[in-house]
């Protein structure tokens, strides 16, 4: 029967994102013609993280020329009946809003439990001379301090400690739980980034009467130095927030990546339509929308 669905054998993989998490795997598919010729293929991943062991997330792809023929439907299905057989409860997967993927998914029971808006800064177009202004601006009981790579060890168990200052972002109807970081799992996303042979750099808020990090953001620069970098995390500690450590930290983040590193093109990142904070922050230091992309569910 055509097309054939042939599972494949994908080595294990650590996700980048939660690099700590033993166990994480990759099951995939080729949809393939009368011919052998490959007209589609699906990955499911299937997250080994505390907060992420009840979600399998799916990438689906079918050639253009090859859709409205069955193909995407029966890798969907092959995908299905894994996660159910791996004891996940939900079905993730992205697909561009307004794309045919997104009508794709909406036929067959995904629903959108979020959308982010993906947004670019140019380089080019950044005023050095007023980010370098704003950024020596003092906030009261806190100094800016910055590294490159796995966090220095007398700061680790607060920067730990601040990753609880994304546990609230706004997520819409996601289907997560809260993942527990601690020093070994932030060392260990840094190392997962410098293997693959990029740049890990932070910039972070501390506070001036214990020392203790209350806001980071987090900018990974390729390896060759050149392209986009992308932004990882943002988040400001709850009882510090409303003191601008936000646009204070992202600031010297894009200071830093202009003057180290000229050959960057630009700044990516991608923010909730939920997040009306960090959306504003974006917007008042010039990142520009590229498209929007929505985050799909299906429940198992």
């Amino acid at each position: 029967m055509f097309p054939r669905i042939t599972p494949l054998t994908d080595a294990p993989s650590a996700d980048p994102a939660v690099p700590s998490a033993p166990g994480a795997r990759r099951l995939a598919w080729l949809a393939d013609d009368e011919d052998g010729n490959p007209v589609g293929s699906a990955f499911v991943r299937l997250p080994g993280a505390e907060g992420r062991s009840h979600l399998a997330d799916l990438d689906l792809h079918v050639h253009p020329a090859e859709r409205r023929r069955g193909v995407g439907t029966r890798l969907l299905a092959a995908a299905l009946r894994a996660a159910r057989d791996e004891g996940r409860r939900t079905l993730a997967a992205e697909a561009r809003a307004g794309s045919a993927g997104e009508a794709f998914l909406a036929a067959r029971g995904f629903r959108t439990a979020l959308t982010l808006i993906h947004v670019r800064l140019a380089l080019q177009d950044v005023d050095t001379a007023a980010l370098a202004a704003a950024v020596a601006r003092p906030h009261a009981g806190y100094r800016l301090l910055s590294w490159d790579g796995v966090v220095p060890a007398h700061l680790a168990p607060t920067f730990a400690r601040s990753r609880r200052a994304m546990d609230d972002m706004p997520m819409g109807s996601v289907d997560r739980a809260t993942p527990a970081w601690d020093v070994e799992r932030v060392r260990a996303a840094a190392r997962a980034v410098a293997d693959r042979g990029d740049l890990l750099h932070t910039v972070a808020a501390v506070s001036t009467s214990d020392g203790e990090v209350v806001a980071f953001t987090e900018l990974v620069v390729p390896g060759d130095g050149t392209g986009d970098a992308q932004h990882y995390g943002t988040g400001v500690l709850p009882r510090h927030r409303g003191r601008g450590l936000g646009r204070w930290i992202k600031s010297a983040s894009i200071l830093d990546a202009r003057r180290g590193h000229p050959r960057l093109g630009g700044l990516l990142t991608d923010t909730a339509d939920v997040n009306p904070h960090m959306r504003a922050i974006n917007e008042a230091l010039g990142y520009e929308p590229t498209h929007r992309m929505t985050v799909c569910h299906r429940k198992l």
